[in-house]
């Protein structure tokens, strides 16, 4: 499956709000979902946030129902041993809790062996001290699947990509960032702020060298 990390496709996968936004961002969510052999989940939690969440006139629940409808994304809930997962994510200091997307996206993984896509760096971090257990993703994972590339072909996903990184945002993580870059090109890295810096000024430095 090359960079992807998701290499098992009967291992579900649930999506954090984030995700869900960094997909819609892309303008290819539909045939992303459709080349992914594996299935697609997002907490209720998670969908509620994204209708809740109007900054920016932004339409991301609407798309992920839409989604939805078309049976490309499935809605779960949490049980009541995840429920309990999801306080202790949401409980407490500032510092060592998440928002209820991210927690409820990291809960449902913890009982139902579904791997939680999630891009924040806090998030993975208190994922894995408190559910060592819990495979992670990120959208790039999505985004770097073998059967996505086929399907979008080269250009179609560096124009998604791009897009996700522009419109939503989306972050990258240091393991991903070579990759992001040779995909969508030096330039167009340039202008994506969501990039870790020291990346972008690399870039810059290389450039001034030529």
């Amino acid at each position: 499956m090359g960079l992807s990390c998701l290499t098992d496709p009967t291992v579900s996968i649930v999506l954090d709000a984030s995700t869900a936004i960094n997909l819609n961002a892309t303008g290819f969510a539909e045939p992303i979902l459709r080349a992914l052999p594996t299935r697609v989940l997002i907490t209720d939690t998670a969908t509620n946030e994204l209708k809740e969440d109007q900054r920016n006139r932004r339409r991301d629940g609407e798309l992920i129902s839409s989604l939805v409808d078309k049976r490309l994304i499935s809605v779960v809930s949490l049980s009541v041993t995840q429920e309990r997962h999801f306080e202790s994510l949401v409980v407490g200091n500032g510092i060592d809790t998440l928002d209820d997307g991210e927690a409820a996206t990291i809960a449902y993984a913890t009982e139902s062996g579904a791997v939680a896509v999630i891009d924040e760096r806090k998030a993975n971090r208190i994922c894995a001290v408190l559910f060592p257990q819990v495979l992670t993703a990120s959208t790039i994972d999505v985004l770097a699947h073998k059967a996505v590339e086929l399907s979008l072909g080269s250009e179609g996903l560096a124009d998604a990509v791009f897009s996700a990184l522009q419109q939503a945002r989306m972050r990258v993580l240091p393991h991903h960032v070579d990759w992001v870059v040779s995909l969508i090109g030096q330039s167009r890295a340039q202008n994506c702020p969501s990039l870790p810096r020291a990346a972008r000024v690399k870039i810059s430095l290389q450039s001034d060298t030529r």
